[in-house]
């Protein structure tokens, strides 16, 4: 039992699916069609970029970048400022999952030890806004982004068009939120945690060959290149997925361990309760008629409570204007804690740093989260009611 309400807890919006799936097959009995309703080219998409960017991440990569560009500033806030655009920009290509894996752990190794509580709270919480409107703008960024666009008939130029205000609006005001963070002289160097981050994670043993740390970065660089290639509709997106996981189970099998599988089966689970959903004309003719012409609004409200991937698989069946709800699930990231799922790592490895280092407590984290990110969901919000 104790295990059972523990995996609840870690995965409630996977359990929420499947119950919401299950629930609706007492209506629409299992049958084939369920094969149909699973979008399978956005799992196998997924899948790649998932264990691509896992394998990339165990290399060291992203942690090299970040002390190559932050190991040797000594003002805070300059140093501050470097990480957050870090975690803008990367999350266009690398998720705002893997953003904020990679640079979270990073700033919480070098403030912690050579800033204020206030610095490192601040700056891990404008990371975390950073990812989730720097993410919006790539079909790369995040899941949702990376399922409409499969949806869309627009190219990725189009594509970025249409959040492209979204993502600069968020840049700057990022920048001015930056002038929170107090100026002050490092008390340490950022080389202090140079060895925390740029050590080449062990080669475990059952790998079937063995390659050099620079061999398997070339490697999963040329994946990677192969995932940007299906995304684009140039290739397949079933070669992307087989193709990693082919490489890995020869090179670093240890990474497939490491991908999001409950990710994977969250979309499956909603993708089969909205296809059973679309299937009884009267509960598909209401939720038409409430979604139709509020997209904004509504994946908005649905992304505060359920999160921003959810309510994109949701509400895709019945949205009439798709870029609305590409804008209302990408600003509705902002907002509760809950409504990028991104954002409770932050809030997890915050918490767990804070038991180590004096920091504010988990409840100010919170407040001061909550009370930014909506000045920032308001104002986005305000720009497309008056456009």
């Amino acid at each position: 039992m104790k295990y059972i309400l523990s995996f609840i807890r870690s995965e409630t919006v996977f359990c929420i699916a499947t119950m919401c799936a299950i629930a609706s097959a007492f209506f629409v009995h299992p049958s084939l069609n369920y094969i149909s309703y699973i979008d399978w080219n956005t799992l196998f998409i997924l899948f790649a970029l998932m264990s691509v960017i896992a394998a990339l991440r165990d290399c060291g990569v992203f942690d090299r970048m970040a002390y190559v560009l932050c190991g040797h500033i000594h003002k805070s806030r300059i140093l501050c400022t470097v990480l957050i655009m870090l975690s803008f920009f990367s999350s266009m290509l690398i998720t705002n999952d893997v953003a904020l894996l990679t640079f979270v752990p990073f700033s919480l190794a070098i403030l912690g030890t050579s800033t204020n509580g206030k610095t490192v709270l601040l700056t891990v919480i404008l990371e975390t806004i950073a990812a989730n409107t720097g993410s919006m703008l790539t079909p790369l960024g995040n899941p949702q982004n990376l399922f409409l666009f499969s949806k869309m008939e627009a190219g990725i130029g189009q594509f970025m068009m249409m959040i492209m205000l979204y993502s600069a609006i968020s840049f700057i005001l990022l920048f001015l939120s930056i002038r929170l963070i107090p100026g002050m002289h490092l008390s340490v160097s950022g080389t202090a945690a140079q060895t925390d981050f740029t050590s080449a994670k062990e080669k475990p043993k059952e790998n079937l060959l063995k390659l050099s740390g620079t061999a398997q970065e070339l490697i999963y660089t040329a994946l990677f290149i192969l995932c940007l290639l299906c995304v684009l509709r140039i290739i397949p997106k079933w070669i992307a997925a087989a193709s990693a996981f082919t490489v890995l189970m020869i090179i670093n099998r240890k990474i497939l361990k490491s991908v999001d599988y409950m990710l994977l089966l969250t979309f499956a689970a909603f993708f089969i309760f909205t296809g059973n959903i679309a299937s009884i004309p009267s509960i598909k003719g209401f939720l038409e008629n409430a979604v139709s012409g509020h997209e904004f609004e509504v994946s908005v409200l649905c992304s505060q409570v359920i999160s921003n991937v959810p309510a994109t698989l949701l509400l895709y069946p019945f949205a009439k204007d798709t870029q609305s709800l590409l804008i209302g699930v990408n600003v509705g990231g902002l907002g509760t804690l809950v409504a990028s799922l991104a954002s409770l790592i932050s809030f997890k490895l915050y918490s767990s740093a804070s038991k180590k280092i004096p920091l504010p407590s988990s409840r100010m984290y919170l407040t001061v989260f909550t009370v930014l990110n909506l000045i920032f969901l308001a104002i986005l919000s305000g720009f497309f009611i008056l456009l």
